[in-house]
């Protein structure tokens, strides 16, 4: 392997480009680095119980209903954007016929959707959940206008992952015998597995990190749901207010930290059921 004094010697343009990969990566973990030691810097050392009390009031200012409300919010968002996501991204990768001017154009509107602003996203949910069907500002409302918002990200995902799979596995299926639908859902699906997972990934942490739809529909009230038709405060949201109001500065820093060890908890427990996801595909 060539080193730098060598390679510029040989070839200056590589040595220059070489140089500028090199410095855009230590960059980025500079960045990285500074923002997270700021957050854990200004928030750890006010991670105290009552940020974790049962109940919400001026003076503890507990993030519990919201951490409680941000786990819901996830959990159905996916249950609904995922068998959806799955479903469109499987005909469109093995059931439409290819160069479909109408799979063009489908491609052709989700990578738009996924390039619109999150705030539209929450003024659409707010004109049809919250008024056009009588749902109010609620967890249901909030779940569904995510749902909409993550279901273009879920289905380029799941389709990307669906091409990747090896032609040779379909027709080893169905040279033994098997279906075009047993060949999807026993074959291909499994094969595309970790590929799905990283897109249930990307959209965890979009719905986790989201705060403008949400509070056009879901609402910002510190308070564990009573139903689904309840108004919720998700963990970003109650970041948002905390440090709006500017009375709580230290629980906001606070809850800043909880926020980004949730976020890492997730993409390291995904990440971890992908790699077991992958060795018991290639098990098979």
């Amino acid at each position: 392997m060539l080193t730098l004094r060598e390679l510029f010697r040989v070839d200056p343009v590589s040595f220059f480009l070489r140089l500028l990969v090199r410095a855009a990566a230590a960059v980025t973990a500079l960045l990285m680095t500074f923002l997270v030691g700021y957050i854990l810097i200004r928030g750890a050392p006010h991670i105290t119980p009552d940020l974790f009390a049962p109940r919400y009031t001026s003076e503890n200012v507990s993030l519990l209903p919201a951490l409680v409300n941000t786990v819901l919010m996830a959990g159905l968002s996916l249950a609904l954007a995922v068998p959806f996501g799955v479903c469109a991204a499987i005909w469109l990768a093995e059931y439409a016929k290819r160069g479909n001017k109408l799979v063009a154009a489908v491609r052709l509107a989700a990578e738009t959707l996924s390039g619109i602003p999150s705030i539209i996203y929450g003024l659409f949910g707010m004109l049809m959940f919250v008024m056009a069907f009588g749902w109010g500002y609620s967890l249901l409302s909030g779940a569904f206008t995510l749902a909409i918002m993550i279901l273009p990200l879920m289905m380029r995902a799941t389709e990307e992952a669906l091409l990747a799979v090896p032609d040779m596995y379909r027709e080893g299926s169905f040279g033994l015998g098997a279906g075009k639908l047993r060949t999807v859902f026993s074959i291909v699906l499994p094969a595309a597995a970790p590929g799905i997972l990283a897109g249930v990934i990307l959209s965890t942490g979009r719905i986790v990190g989201e705060t403008a739809a949400l509070i056009f529909t879901a609402g910002t009230v510190a308070e564990l749901p009573k139903t689904a038709l309840s108004s919720t405060r998700t963990l970003s949201v109650h970041l948002y207010i905390l440090a709006n109001e500017g009375f709580h500065t230290e629980q906001a820093y606070a809850t800043a930290v909880v926020l980004l060890l949730v976020v890492l908890g997730i993409n390291g427990l995904s990440a971890y059921a992908a790699k077991r996801v992958g060795r018991l595909g290639g098990s098979k």
